[in-house]
């Protein structure tokens, strides 16, 4: 029998019990599958479950603990990565049962970069239909479902990672996010993500705004993770060139800093009087520590999220136009009836909309400039029901939720998230935590400190809900 507390143990915890004998990869690996078993028949987080290779990587983990030998500083710690992220021989499908099935030859460079620090890969992740949508609704994988409460979204695009990350399927997990895939699992399960730089963690296939990161239940395993996959990589045209960074390091004085509080993202949804309630509590954790923490105006507009929403459609557009009508037929409908409606833009319109995702990335860089760290919402709203592919449900609202998360992507910037507390029936709020471009472990060093001084009242309990 499985000691499933296993399961819940940290990434450093594991590896602190490994070094000192306390229990094996393999004990790790057995308490995790446990967990697996049982809850993915209703959380569905798995879009690939690799059982036996992971059992095989676990005993050889194992092994090198007892010779004292582990090869890097993940050996023997469960891990997951999102679909969209090659490994080799898994067919790569984008979360789309329209979509043909694209058999990578070799691992991207995130699955190698794990691999090599001795991580146990338990399967791939599922996501909703190409990343599109910030929900955990697939046409190929069915419906996500939240840890917490399996009526509530798992949020998306990064959906199977959070479920994975908040139901004890092990502790570390890497999604993708374009304008928000990381980040809104984080705030709708109460989890610690990092949306990295841009270019700092190299992808296979690099895309304007696109980013790879960590999905974990502590600040500090998301540290540890990004001191792997950090790494550059020649195969990304933005890969971010070598820099020692102490990813370990933990000062932070918020003294003196300067904080820019955002609670108006300028676009999009009104935010909920409870998200507002609870990031302005965050914000008075920073500034009863003595930080200076300063309104900031919007600088979105409702007309360069419409264009951003608009470029988005065209895009992923021509990807459906490349399939063939019985493809087609199988796309998700909310995902068909979205990008349809920009079947007629035209070129100059289109342009028009590059120009205004310019505009996002060149009005995010200077309205942040002056402040060591900015703090937002996440989204307007708390979770939603695991049915919807959108906080809306089936209406098309464009990208009415990410007004507080997708500048970021444009910009470049780092952005965390950690839970921050509850709405009155129990869903979980995250505060985002954005910093100047490339200051990645300046912001995770104030995410962890915000962790370790938030209320008691505002932690996530993950286990107490598989009880």
């Amino acid at each position: 029998m499985a000691d499933e507390d296993l399961a819940w143990r940290s990434a450093t915890q594991l590896i602190t019990g490994y070094a000192r004998g306390d229990f094996s990869p393999t004990e790790v690996h057995r308490a995790v599958r446990a967990v697996v078993e049982r809850r993915e028949p209703v959380l569905n987080a798995l879009a690939q479950d690799s059982a036996e290779t992971s059992e095989r990587q676990a005993a050889a983990s194992t092994e090198r603990w007892v010779r004292s030998a582990p090869i890097g500083p993940l050996d023997g710690v469960p891990i997951t990565v999102k679909e969209n992220v090659a490994r080799r021989g898994i067919p790569l499908r984008a979360g789309n049962a329209g979509s043909p099935a694209v058999l990578p030859t070799r691992d991207a460079p995130i699955t190698e970069r794990v691999l090599g620090a001795g991580a146990v890969v338990l399967g791939s992740t599922v996501m909703p239909d190409w990343g599109m949508l910030s929900s955990g609704v697939s046409s190929l994988h069915g419906i996500s479902r939240s840890p917490l409460d399996p009526t509530l979204t798992t949020g998306g695009s990064s959906s199977g990672a959070g479920a994975a990350a908040a139901g004890g399927y092990g502790p570390l997990h890497v999604g993708t996010d374009i304008g928000g895939s990381i980040r809104l699992p984080g705030t709708w399960l109460g989890l610690a993500t990092l949306k990295p730089s841009d270019g700092r963690v190299p992808l296979d296939t690099p895309y304007l705004g696109r980013v790879a990161g960590p999905l974990a239940r502590s600040v500090e395993d998301i540290a540890l993770l990004m001191r792997v996959i950090a790494q550059p990589d020649p195969r990304d045209w933005a890969s971010l060139p070598a820099t020692e960074i102490d990813w370990e390091e933990t000062s932070f004085e918020p003294r003196g800093l300067r904080v820019g509080l955002l609670l108006d993202a300028g676009c999009g949804l009104p935010v909920d009087p409870e998200v507002r309630r609870t990031v302005e509590a965050a914000a008075t954790v920073f500034s009863e520590a003595g930080a200076e923490v300063v309104p900031l105006e919007p600088w979105m507009s409702p007309e360069l999220l419409d264009a951003l929403d608009t470029f988005w459609r065209v895009r992923s557009y021509a990807d459906l136009v490349a399939l063939d009508p019985q493809a087609q037929a199988r796309v998700l409908p909310f995902i068909v009836r979205w990008v349809t409606a920009a079947r007629d833009v035209s070129g100059l319109r289109l342009m028009e909309c590059y120009t205004a995702i310019n505009t996002i990335r060149a009005r995010t860089v200077a309205a942040t400039q002056p402040y060591d760290l900015v703090l937002s919402p996440v989204a307007p709203m708390a979770a939603f029901p695991a049915e919807w592919p959108m906080p809306w449900g089936e209406t098309d609202q464009g990208m009415a939720h990410i007004g507080f998360t997708a500048p970021y992507n444009l910009s470049g910037q780092p952005a965390a998230t950690v839970n921050a507390g509850f709405t009155t029936d129990g869903r979980t709020v995250g505060v985002q935590l954005i910093g100047r471009r490339f200051d990645d472990a300046g912001v995770l060093r104030a995410a962890r400190w915000y962790e370790a001084h938030r209320p008691a009242a505002v932690r996530v309990d993950w286990r107490a809900h598989d009880r």
